[in-house]
């Protein structure tokens, strides 16, 4: 039984005449391959990378595993396409808390018609992506039992300033509720998630050593994954934290040459989460997103002197 899954937080969602991602029960997620080049390009590169000797073993684990492509029908009924059949990252998980990092200051490729150029500059220049080299994209919080999952708007999330980004970074790691504007995120939860010889920046960092050498591909507009589970870890459990590298309907041969835009946005996001290890109480900006629910939300809230006020 395919359906709908409901952690997507970034990327093409169904909807108004778009087919979008499916899930099954055993773990596999159904990408509709798009009509454009940016579809043949994914599926080749996943073929490509999933045979490529010159990919180490350790690497692999950070791509989702690819079961090859299949003809379904597509998620708006209006016809059967071929999909991606890939690694469900989330699956297994309950409540999984997820947020998707688009890496790189430039999201567009070189051969790209000028036209796609300006407009992913654009969007670039009106994000964070030209400033820190990375955006967030998209995301959701556990909250609680009451509570539940909490998914901002996605377009609202994309223009965070430098101070937003990093209280998103602390809040994803933070035992209070993401929609409680009179707590601070307290960041207890960064050491199990963020910190450890397993945790989220062992494998950023693990993932930096790679793409300090590596010259196969170049990864433009490709985003970091981050999941864990945080109903798990408010019990005492492990985080399970885990990082995936999605999204390649733009990756271009290497050609010898290393990869710096997606290595100096990897870079950035490394220095964000070490700081947050390091330094949890520093500088927190009160930012108001928009739920999914369409309600203003005052969700993350400011301490110390060192405050903003941000209305979205």
């Amino acid at each position: 039984m395919l359906k709908v899954p409901d952690h997507q937080v970034a990327g093409h969602q169904g909807g108004h005449g778009q087919p979008g991602p499916l899930i099954d029960d055993s773990g596999r997620f159904y990408k509709p391959l798009q009509d454009d080049d940016r579809g043949a390009i994914e599926a080749a590169f996943y073929t490509s990378f999933s045979s490529n000797t010159r990919v180490p073993d350790h690497i692999r684990r950070f791509f989702p595993v690819f079961h090859g492509t299949q003809l379904l029908d597509a998620s708006d009924g209006s016809s059967q396409r071929p999909h991606l059949v890939l690694e469900d990252v989330v699956s297994g998980r309950s409540h999984p808390s997820v947020m998707d990092v688009k890496i790189g200051s430039r999201t567009w490729y070189p051969e790209a018609s000028e036209d796609y150029i300006q407009r992913c500059f654009e969007k670039d220049r009106k994000s964070s992506s030209l400033r820190l080299g990375f955006r967030i994209s998209g995301l959701q919080l556990y909250g609680s039992e009451e509570s539940g999952l909490w998914k901002p708007e996605r377009k609202l999330v994309h223009n965070l300033s430098t101070d937003e980004v990093r209280v998103v970074l602390k809040k994803f790691v933070s035992s209070n509720s993401p929609t409680d504007p009179n707590l601070n995120p307290d960041c207890s939860l960064a050491s199990s998630v963020y910190g450890g010889s397993s945790g989220i920046l062992a494998q950023l960092l693990e993932l930096k050593s790679w793409f300090e050498d590596q010259t196969i591909y170049h990864l433009n507009s490709c985003s970091v994954l981050m999941v864990y589970g945080k109903k798990k870890v408010l019990k005492g459990g492990s985080s399970d934290a885990e990082v995936k590298l999605i999204d390649f309907a733009h990756v271009t041969e290497g050609n010898g040459i290393i990869d710096h835009n997606f290595l100096g946005g990897l870079c950035s996001l490394i220095k964000f989460i070490s700081e947050i290890l390091t330094s949890p109480d520093e500088c927190t900006t009160k930012v108001y997103l928009q739920n999914s629910d369409n309600k203003n939300e005052e969700i993350l809230a400011s301490s110390n002197e060192c405050t903003t006020k941000v209305c979205l």
